[in-house]
C-alpha cells in the first residue's frame, strides 16, 4: 500500500472507522469496551489464542508484534493504532506509522521501555528522580558509587514490572550477586528513599497538543503490585496536588505524547515529590474512572488516538480500587475455588471487573473490584467491606 505520513492523515477519525491494538491483555479489553460503545470496531494483534482483548475484538490477528504480514495487515485495515503495553517493540510502531496514524509513537514507548533512558528523560523534562547509578558491567559496582545509594534496590533496566526484575540490596556483595543473578543485564541501583506514601497521575494529550488530567490518586502497593487505589488521594495537600499534575503534563508535552499516559510518583516525609516512573498507556491505577469519572481512562485513549476533544477527567464520586489477584481464587489449604462474588456484590457501591482469564494464579490480575460513594469515606467503607469478605488485607 502507499505510504501516507501520519501527520497528513486526516483528523478526527470518526465512529465507524477501525481502531488497532497492539497487546491482548486487560488494559486493551478495556480499551475495546470503551472503543466499541463509541461506535469503532477494534482489531487486536496479539499471538495468545486466549488473550482477553481477543475474545472481545472485532477481530483479533494471531501473531507476533514482529510479524510483517501481519503489521501490513492491521495498517491495511485500522486508521489508527494504539498500544496497551510499553513492551511492544518500538521497531513496530515506527513501521506501522508509515502507513497509519500511530500512538503513542515509538520514540515515545522507547523511552519508557528503558529506566536507564526514562530516568534521563525525565531529570531532562527537569523532574527529580531517586539517587541512581546505572550498572551496565562489574566496573560499575565499585564500592564508592554504589555504597552511598545503599540501601536500594536493583532493577534490570527492561522488561521489569509488578515487582518483577527487582532485588532489594543492603550491601556491596549483596548488589554484586544480585547482578550476576539477573544476568549482568543492564540495571539501575535505585536509593530507597524516606517514602510517605505514593501517588499517580493518569493524563492524556491529544494530537492538538491538548492536555488533561485526572485527579491524583493515592496508591498502595504489595510485593510490587498495587493493592489499592483511593481517589482522590486523601492524604496529598493542594501544592502536592499542582506539582504532580504539573509534572506529568510536562512530561507528555516534552515527550511529543499522543494518547494516555501515567506516572507515578513517590512523596516523601518532607513533602516533596520524586518520579517513580511513567507508563505509556492506561494503568491499573486508573481503573476507578470508569465508574467515578465523567469519562474513563479508556475512553480518553480513544478520544486521543482518533483526534476526538479530551475530556476534563472531572471525577464525579469518591473512589476506591481493590486490585483483585489470582490468590483471591485459592482458600486457605491452597485449593481453587470460586470467590464470595455474591457478597460483594451485595455491598452497596460495589462494581466488579474481571478480565476473562481462565487460569486463576499467585500473582496473577485476574480483576478488580472499585467501590464508589459520597464521599472518600463511605468508598472506603465499602472497600474494606469487600477486602474482608474476600480476605484481602484491610485497605488502609
Amino acid at each position: 500500500m502507499t505510504a501516507v505520513p501520519s501527520s497528513q492523515l486526516p483528523l478526527p477519525i470518526l465512529p465507524g472507522a477501525w481502531l488497532g491494538m497492539l497487546g491482548g491483555g486487560q488494559l486493551g479489553r478495556m480499551f475495546c469496551f470503551e472503543a466499541q460503545a463509541m461506535g469503532y470496531r477494534v482489531l487486536v494483534l496479539d499471538p495468545d489464542a486466549h488473550s482477553p482483548a481477543g475474545a472481545v475484538a472485532d477481530r483479533h490477528l494471531r501473531a507476533a508484534y514482529d510479524d510483517a504480514a501481519a503489521l501490513d495487515e492491521m495498517a491495511r485495515v485500522c486508521r489508527a493504532v494504539t498500544t496497551e503495553f510499553e513492551n511492544v517493540p518500538a521497531p513496530t510502531l515506527a513501521r506501522l506509522a508509515r502507513d497509519c496514524l500511530v500512538a503513542p509513537g515509538a520514540s515515545a514507548v522507547a523511552i519508557a521501555q528503558d529506566r536507564i533512558a526514562e530516568k534521563r528523560f525525565i531529570q531532562t523534562a527537569g523532574q527529580r528522580v531517586a539517587p541512581h547509578a546505572v550498572i551496565e558491567s562489574d566496573a560499575d559496582l565499585d564500592d564508592a558509587v554504589i555504597a552511598p545509594l545503599l540501601p536500594g534496590v536493583l532493577k534490570v533496566a527492561r522488561l521489569g514490572y509488578d515487582g518483577k526484575g527487582q532485588v532489594r540490596v543492603s550491601t556491596p556483595a549483596q548488589a554484586r550477586a544480585a547482578f550476576i543473578e539477573m544476568g549482568r543485564v543492564p540495571c539501575v541501583l535505585e536509593q530507597f528513599l524516606d517514602l510517605d506514601f505514593e501517588v499517580s497521575v493518569v493524563c492524556a494529550r491529544g494530537h492538538d497538543g491538548r492536555t488533561a488530567s485526572f485527579p491524583v490518586v493515592e496508591n498502595v502497593h504489595r510485593a510490587g503490585i498495587l493493592a489499592v487505589t483511593t481517589a482522590p488521594s486523601p492524604r496529598a495537600d493542594a501544592s502536592q496536588v499542582a506539582a504532580a499534575r504539573e509534572a506529568a503534563l510536562t512530561i507528555a508535552d516534552m515527550l511529543g505524547y499522543v494518547g494516555v499516559l501515567c506516572v507515578e510518583f513517590f512523596v516523601l516525609r518532607d513533602g516533596s515529590l520524586v518520579v517513580n516512573e511513567m507508563a505509556p498507556r492506561p494503568h491499573n491505577s486508573g481503573h476507578y474512572s470508569i465508574e467515578a469519572c465523567v469519562v474513563s481512562q479508556f475512553e480518553q485513549q480513544v478520544r486521543a488516538l482518533a483526534g476526538l476533544p479530551l475530556s476534563s477527567g472531572h471525577q464525579h464520586s469518591p473512589a476506591v480500587m481493590l486490585n483483585l489477584l489470582g490468590d483471591v481464587w485459592f482458600d486457605e489449604e491452597g485449593q481453587l475455588r470460586a470467590p464470595r462474588w455474591t457478597e460483594v456484590l451485595a455491598i452497596e457501591g460495589a462494581k466488579l471487573h474481571l478480565y476473562g482469564k481462565a487460569d486463576p494464579r499467585r500473582g496473577r490480575k485476574m480483576g478488580h473490584i472499585t467501590c464508589v460513594g459520597p464521599t472518600v469515606e463511605a468508598a472506603r467503607n465499602a472497600a474494606i467491606r469487600a477486602a474482608e469478605v474476600l480476605g484481602l488485607p484491610r485497605p488502609a
